[in-house]
């Protein structure tokens, strides 16, 4: 049995994957450890099944990170396209959903035998339910892994453990405390890309609404996602809440929009016109879901028929229905959640090359790292282009 290595990465996910197929085309013996019963586990449950792999327009401004430069010189290096054309050679057929977003039309299950396909060819050994009792760093300089399968030595070492999200797939702090082992600062972690929770009044009005989905615009912190919101038993999910989750923190003011794209005041003065005898209620559950307008009614605004309000009335309508406060308690959490905010520390690391400033050979690539994507497949392009980083770097 070969134990000796010229890189050892951790965690057979997406970008611990993709690190392992361009190192080993470059001519490198990779070993990959993962502690799950299979590769790719992640992958094979995202996007309904279909895997999201990518978004034709990521570019750094749809990435979360204490520092904002970090991700450029990844991402400029392997692009959407470079992706695309690994695909299209593997004949996975594809279709763009929305805003740039590319799933498979068939199944995630055949981006998972793609990657596994390259580092079978690329002459990579992959072994699953194998978990690390111990890293050590030689005096030598090496990394000597101690495993219930044997121990294995290695002149690079490549985290790609990924983050806390979705523990019943094999989440795990792991990445952060070896990072921690080796000296590397570590962010402060949270859930990202998540449904939140409301508790009080918010809970008692929404609850029996759950299932009503409307379009919002969600802002929080300066920053506004346009799409979907879904109210849940829980609190709310859906595409603009879960985008703007990873901006969100308790405590801070998130305000929606629930006429996005119309001019609520204008809307209310053409109506007060031409409809004179009508309820408010009636006229918002023509532009909301009638239940939702209902509840609004009966609980943040007056109803009566439209003639009977007075313009400054109808203007704090306006203003209510364009920026609604909804206060939110928490979010599910790691059990729910798509992405780890936070993580290793983008400063102790070379931004060419995901190498640790400090540790000759130790990279931190994908989720593990304090870089994280907005919902739409930037996730996944941020592990394709940090594990090919890497991948091109070992051994250079």
């Amino acid at each position: 049995m070969n134990t000796q290595f010229d890189a050892i990465v951790i965690g057979a996910g997406a970008a611990g994957l993709m690190c392992a197929l361009t190192a080993g085309q470059r001519g490198l013996r990779v070993l990959v450890l993962d502690h799950a019963n299979k590769a790719g586990k992640k992958i094979l449950m995202s996007g309904g099944g279909r895997c999201n792999f990518t978004n034709t327009g990521a570019s750094p401004a749809n990435f979360v990170s204490a520092n904002k430069h970090f991700c450029k010189s990844a991402l400029a290096r392997y692009t959407p396209w470079h992706f695309i054309a690994l695909v299209e050679r593997h004949r996975i057929a594809y279709h763009e959903k929305e805003l740039g977003q590319l799933f498979c039309d068939d199944s995630s299950k055949q981006i998972v035998a793609m990657l596994l396909a390259e580092c079978a060819h690329a002459g990579v050994e992959i072994r699953t339910h194998c978990t690390i009792e111990r890293v050590e760093h030689t005096d030598a300089g090496h990394y000597r892994l101690h495993t219930p399968q044997g121990h294995f030595t290695s002149a690079a070492l490549v985290v790609a453990s990924g983050g806390l999200s979705i523990p019943s797939m094999g989440a795990s702090g792991f990445g952060y405390q070896l990072a921690k082992q080796f000296g590397q600062h570590v962010l402060p972690t949270r859930a990202g890309l998540v449904p939140l929770t409301l508790s009080g009044k918010h809970a008692e009005r929404l609850q029996d609404l759950a299932g009503v989905s409307l379009p919002v615009e969600a802002t929080c912190n300066g920053v506004s996602f346009r799409n979907f919101m879904l109210i849940t038993h829980r609190g709310i999910s859906g595409p603009s809440i879960l985008q703007i989750s990873s901006y969100w923190q308790p405590g801070d003011d998130l305000r929606l929009d629930l006429l996005p794209g119309i001019d609520g005041a204008q809307q209310l003065a053409d109506w007060q016109r031409t409809r004179r005898d009508t309820e408010l209620k009636t006229v918002l559950g023509e532009v909301l879901p009638k239940r939702f307008a209902q509840r609004l009614c009966e609980h943040w605004m007056i109803n009566k028929p439209l003639r009977q309000y007075t313009p400054a009335e109808l203007h704090a309508i306006a203003e209510l229905l364009a920026a609604w406060p909804l206060i939110a308690s928490g979010s599910e959490g790691y059990r729910t959640a798509e992405v780890t905010l936070g993580g290793v520390d983008t400063d102790g690391l070379s931004s060419s090359t995901l190498q640790s400033k400090t540790i000759p050979g130790l990279y931190f690539i994908g989720e593990v790292v304090d870089v994280t994507g907005w919902l739409g497949g930037y996730n996944f392009q941020w592990a394709w282009a940090s594990g090919h980083a890497a991948g091109m770097a070992i051994g250079g």
